[in-house]
């Protein structure tokens, strides 16, 4: 499979998709670790994480699909949020706890 066919198909088949520098037990980045703080704040319990740093490829082709330049990449319901940046934004603002599908969140 591609890595674009691999960006599309977990997108599509996963309600939370975090890109990442690292994994969720051990971010390989301070950005990617504040994402996934942030995900668990808002009660993300089926978090699925794709580690960048293990494919080139998928790293050069998550950035081309979104046509967003940085990692880490947050897509919830198949549809791109942002980075880092705009997710603190969006959770200090609680606009991102409203786009939590509710299959995934703690109840």
């Amino acid at each position: 499979m591609e890595a674009r066919e691999f960006i599309e198909k977990t997108v599509a088949d996963n309600s939370v998709v975090l890109f990442m520098k690292g994994t969720a037990q051990f971010p390989q980045c301070g950005f990617s670790g504040r994402a996934v703080q942030i995900l668990k704040s808002c009660g993300v319990r089926n978090l699925v994480t794709v580690n960048v740093l293990e494919d080139d490829e998928v790293r050069q082709a998550i950035k081309d699909y979104s046509n967003w330049p940085t990692i880490p990449q947050l897509y919830i319901q198949g549809e791109f949020i942002g980075g880092s940046d705009i997710l603190t934004e969006m959770f200090q603002s609680g606009e991102l706890q409203k786009l939590i599908p509710a299959e995934t969140a703690q109840s």
